[in-house]
């Protein structure tokens, strides 16, 4: 930051939830939070979706609305609601999830102007849970089918719950140019491949597996690890004068780090920039407050 003037397509692809904190409900989601933050650095960030046709679903694209995030393709299912997420906080201000079943967000349709947005993106921010339902998954498979061959592909791997298994995670490897994991996920990865116990080794494992361009890690309030073919990069934590809480941060990780990606940022400068947003994402109350202009300048 700041970034170039380029205008990008970029696109959050998979969960569109209501999280329910102690505080109250917020939006939220994984690609739905990508989608928000990689717009406000620099794009145009489109959330692909669906909610119900009940009030939470017609809340929700308000929200979005508001939030300047384009509702075209986020769906309206007639027959599921609108998907929820109860959120617990610890003292520390981290959460844990209970992801409610069977929400329209397991229902995402494919369409002809669904695969004309894969051919048109840039970057495209997608994870491991909204995978759990055949229909939605099939559709993810789809899009990232149709995208342009330079399109960034962010597998952001989201393990929640039991809603994974190998051949999802591999699937989703073998379609990724770009992994996003954090410590817990890695230790998955790790017993599921075989992995080597070294956290960097590990990485580079993945890179060799499956082709990856760049593997990042994030390690909370220890900052955060990138690895490609040929460069190692580490970045310590930056701790926010207090923490409200971390719901989001990971996701405006990812969003700082694809943006950098695309503008053909130095390793360090994609981590430092990373780290930077999560540090400050992580001092708000949820996963969407504006990116502040001194921030956006620095």
């Amino acid at each position: 930051m700041p970034y170039e003037a380029t205008h990008y397509t970029l696109v959050g692809l998979g969960e569109l939830v209501w999280d329910l904190l102690p505080e109250g409900r917020q939006l939220g989601g994984a690609p739905a939070n990508f989608a928000y933050n990689a717009q406000q650095l620099c794009g145009s960030g489109f959330v692909v979706s669906c909610v119900g046709t009940d009030e939470l679903g017609s809340e929700a694209l308000a929200s979005l609305s508001r939030h300047e995030l384009s509702t075209e393709f986020v769906a309206r299912d007639h027959q599921h609601a609108t998907g929820t997420v109860s959120v617990s906080l610890n003292d520390a201000g981290v959460p844990s999830y209970t992801i409610h079943e069977n929400a329209a967000w397991d229902y995402v349709p494919e369409t002809p102007s669904l695969l004309e947005l894969a051919w048109e993106s840039d970057a495209i921010c997608f994870g491991s849970l909204a995978q759990r339902s055949p229909t939605t998954r099939e559709t993810i498979l789809a899009f990232l089918n149709a995208t342009k061959p330079d399109c960034l592909k962010v597998f952001d791997i989201n393990l929640r719950q039991a809603y994974y298994d190998e051949w999802i995670i591999r699937e989703s490897l073998g379609r990724a140019n770009i992994l996003k994991l954090n410590e817990d996920e890695l230790t998955v990865l790790q017993t599921m491949f075989g992995l080597e116990e070294k956290e960097n080794k590990a990485l580079k494992q993945l890179i060799e597996h499956f082709g990856l361009n760049l593997v990042a890690l994030t390690k909370g309030e220890n900052g955060a690890l990138m690895v490609s073919a040929d460069e190692e990069i580490y970045q310590a934590g930056l701790s926010p004068k207090s923490i409200v809480d971390t719901v989001g941060a990971g996701d405006a990780f990812t969003a700082a780090m694809t943006i950098g990606l695309l503008q053909g940022h130095a390793l360090a400068r994609l981590c430092a920039d990373a780290n930077q947003l999560a540090s400050y994402i992580c001092s708000q109350q949820g996963a969407m407050p504006p990116i502040p202009e001194t921030l956006m300048a620095r």
